[in-house]
C-alpha cells in the first residue's frame, strides 16, 4: 500500500511539472508579439536616439563620429538649462496640485456604491475620449473670454496640466484604495482609532503605491508636453518640449535634440527611483491577490 501511494504522488508530481512546462511554453509564445513591439517601438528607437546624441553625423547616419559636443552645447547655453529646470519645476507643481485634487476625489469615489463608482470613473475618464489638442484649445478660448491676462502665466499652464492629466492621477489611486482590506479599517476602529487616525496611519500608507504611480503618470508627460505651453503659454513660455521640437524640426539638429531628451530622461528616471523608495507598503496589499 505505501508503494502505491508513493507511486501515485510521483505521478502527480510529474503531471504538475508537465503542466508547468506547457504553461511556460505557452506564455513564451504569447509573449513573442509583445517582444517584437517592445523592440520595434522602444528599444530600437532609443538606440537610434542614443546614437544621434553621442555622434556627429554629416548627412548620413552611417558616417558616425563619436562626440560629446551635443551635450556640451546644451549645458553651455544657460538659457536652455534654465528652460529645462523651469519645465521640471512647473511639472512638479502640476503633479502636486493634481495630487491634491485627485486623491480626495478618488477617496470620495471609493465610498460610493459600485454603480456610482462606475459612473464617476466614466465621467472622469470621459475627458480622455477627446483629443488633447481640442481640450487645450477649448481651455484657451474659455480663458480668453473670462481672464485673458492669465494666458502665458505659470498658473494657467499648471491649471492646464491638472486638467489634462487628472485622470492619470485618479485612476491608480482609486484602484489601490478600492483594494484595501476593509478588515484593516474595522480593526483600527476596534482599537480606538478615530477616522482621521485611521486614514493617516492605515489608508494613506497603504495607498502610497497609487500615489507613486499617479505622480509618475502626471509628472513625466507634464515635463515634456508640447500642447499645453503652446496654446496656454500664448507664445510667452518656451519649455523643454518646444526646445526639442525646434532643434529637430526647424534646425534639423537631431543630435542636439536627442542629447536634450537623454538629459531629461535621466532626470526623470531619478525622479521615478526616488518615488519608488517612498512606497514601502505595497506588499501589505498582496493578501487581496492570494
Amino acid at each position: 500500500m505505501p508503494l502505491i501511494i508513493d507511486k501515485f504522488k510521483k505521478n502527480k508530481d510529474e503531471e504538475s511539472k508537465i503542466k508547468k512546462t506547457i504553461l511556460s511554453n505557452n506564455s513564451t509564445l504569447l509573449g513573442i508579439p509583445y517582444y517584437i513591439l517592445l523592440f520595434g517601438l522602444i528599444v530600437f528607437p532609443f538606440f537610434i536616439m542614443v546614437l544621434y546624441a553621442f555622434s556627429s553625423t554629416s548627412g548620413s547616419i552611417f558616417q558616425i563620429e563619436f562626440t560629446l559636443k551635443n551635450f556640451a552645447m546644451f549645458f553651455n547655453e544657460k538659457l536652455f538649462v534654465k528652460t529645462m529646470f523651469e519645465s521640471l519645476y512647473l511639472a512638479a507643481l502640476s503633479t502636486v496640485f493634481t495630487l491634491l485634487v485627485g486623491y480626495p476625489l478618488a477617496y470620495f469615489i471609493t465610498k460610493q456604491s459600485r454603480r456610482k463608482q462606475a459612473l464617476l470613473i466614466a465621467l472622469i475618464t470621459s475627458t480622455m475620449w477627446v483629443n488633447m489638442l481640442i481640450r487645450a484649445n477649448a481651455l484657451k478660448q474659455v480663458t480668453e473670454m473670462f481672464a485673458p491676462k492669465l494666458l502665458g502665466t505659470d498658473f494657467i499652464i499648471i491649471l492646464g496640466n491638472v486638467y489634462m492629466f487628472l485622470p492619470f492621477m485618479v485612476l491608480p489611486i482609486y484602484t489601490i484604495l478600492s483594494r484595501i482590506d476593509k478588515s484593516l479599517l474595522e480593526g483600527a476602529a476596534d482599537l480606538g482609532a478615530t477616522p482621521l487616525q485611521t486614514f493617516r496611519r492605515v489608508v494613506l500608507p497603504l495607498s502610497l503605491s497609487g500615489v507613486v504611480s499617479g505622480s509618475m503618470m502626471v509628472f513625466l508627460p507634464a515635463a515634456t508636453t508640447l500642447i499645453v505651453p503652446k496654446y496656454l503659454g500664448d507664445g510667452k513660455r518656451i519649455l523643454i518640449g518646444k526646445l526639442i521640437e525646434d532643434a529637430v524640426l526647424q534646425s534639423h539638429n537631431y543630435g542636439y535634440g536627442a542629447a536634450v531628451s537623454i538629459v531629461i530622461g535621466v532626470i526623470l528616471i531619478g525622479f521615478i527611483v526616488l518615488l519608488k523608495k517612498v512606497d514601502k507598503y505595497d506588499e501589505v496589499l498582496s493578501n487581496e491577490e492570494d
